[in-house]
């Protein structure tokens, strides 16, 4: 089976769907993928077929302020711009991320079936839950379903006109208003981060993180006898700035962590750091640290979350915007972290000092990752969604 997976460059979206590639060729098929340019070499290193996502470079008429227009807009230009290369792969399936929406569209113009990739939870609206993004938990009673209520309707609308401009955007490159939407949603994430909701889509089905290195290098751990702390500063624009040097700053050994503790600061780019001596910052593969460690501290976005807790490792988050403060609440439910916000020095070390000394947060963080085996493969979602057809 030919397959294109189509994401944008943030690591956030472009790293799953690497890993999703690499599922696809182990598996025997051959996908290609087409993302932004910054890790074409690291996924080609890996294997992949990669190519660049043409489109992605804003346009002198995009409104970026609106969000609705930077989604539906840019993709329907994007569609166009890239379907000369997705007709030379001659696919049989696309697998688009879910907010670089130009695959879909692309697929419908070439007439060739696609699937969603989510690498996160499903976000589509519920009538059981509150707006995502809220951090809330469901409410309870005839007072918390009336808030649900309210809030739903207060963002409905903001859903509606993005409908539009999906419509207006598709009517505009020759495809019928109706998104019918793809033949699979295939949901990236644990099933302890999920919530359950009355109206899960037929379409979406759950298959496990996604996960990928972006290089072999292992950073060494610094000596010491106490825990070991792993800091993953957000790689989002959203996320909470100088999260990583007020966690060097205020993470002594002996003082804001346990005499003998040691800190890694694992990074792809950010500024220069006042590195101490009891801490080791750098770009290493973060499995290999997780699997060492005993907390880890991040920002709340979904790739570092669910490669701590598949380690079993609790966390401290520290969430900025998008979809890491709903994340960061949800693990909190669940029992398996603690969520800093705003950024202090004092509630960093009290955080962290609460994880650590409590095993609570570790014995949810390993429930957690034992959720991992009520998921599906993806791979075989795929071929399974195919099957009708073929």
């Amino acid at each position: 089976m030919r397959v294109a997976v189509v994401a944008g460059p943030d690591p956030g979206h472009s790293f799953p769907a690497i890993a999703l590639c690499r599922r696809f060729l182990a598996a025997g098929d051959a996908p290609t993928l087409l993302t932004g340019t910054e890790w074409l070499e690291a996924a080609r290193a890996a294997g992949v077929d990669a190519g660049k996502l043409a489109g992605l470079d804003p346009a002198s008429d995009d409104d970026d302020r609106d969000a609705g227009a930077k989604i539906h807009q840019r993709a329907a230009r994007m569609a166009l711009l890239n379907l000369p290369q997705l007709r030379d792969l001659a696919v049989d399936l696309m697998v688009a991320d879910v907010i670089t929406a130009c695959g879909g569209m692309a697929a419908e113009l070439l007439g060739i079936p696609w699937v969603e990739l989510n690498p996160h939870p499903l976000y589509l609206p519920s009538k059981g839950l509150p707006p995502v993004g809220s951090g809330l938990a469901p409410g309870t009673g005839i007072a918390g379903r009336l808030r649900d209520a309210v809030m739903r309707a207060l963002t409905a609308r903001s859903w509606r006109a993005g409908i539009r401009q999906r419509a207006q955007a598709r009517i505009g490159i020759g495809l019928p208003a109706g998104d019918p939407g793809p033949l699979r949603r295939l949901i990236a994430t644990l099933p302890a981060l999920e919530v359950p909701r009355p109206d899960w889509p037929a379409e979406a089905v759950l298959v496990g993180p996604l996960h990928f290195e972006p290089t072999d290098r292992v950073l060494a751990i610094p000596p010491g006898t106490g825990p070991l702390v792993v800091v993953a500063p957000s790689t989002a624009l959203t996320g909470t700035k100088g999260m990583a040097q007020t966690a060097l700053d205020s993470l002594v050994p002996g003082s804001g962590l346990p005499a003998g503790a040691r800190v890694v600061v694992s990074r792809l780019n950010g500024p220069d750091l006042a590195v101490p001596p009891w801490a080791v910052t750098g770009l290493g593969r973060q499995d290999e640290l997780l699997a060492h460690a005993d907390l880890a501290i991040c920002g709340g976005g979904h790739g570092m979350v669910a490669k701590a807790l598949l380690a079993g490792v609790p966390l401290v988050m520290v969430p900025g915007g998008g979809d890491q403060w709903e994340i960061a609440n949800r693990v909190v439910r669940q029992g398996s972290g603690q969520l800093v916000r705003p950024l202090t020095a004092e509630a960093l070390i009290s955080a962290a000092d609460e994880v650590l000394s409590t095993p609570t947060y570790r014995e949810a963080a390993q429930r957690a990752a034992a959720s991992v085996t009520d998921v599906a493969d993806p791979v075989r979602v795929c071929r399974d969604a195919l099957a009708p057809a073929g």
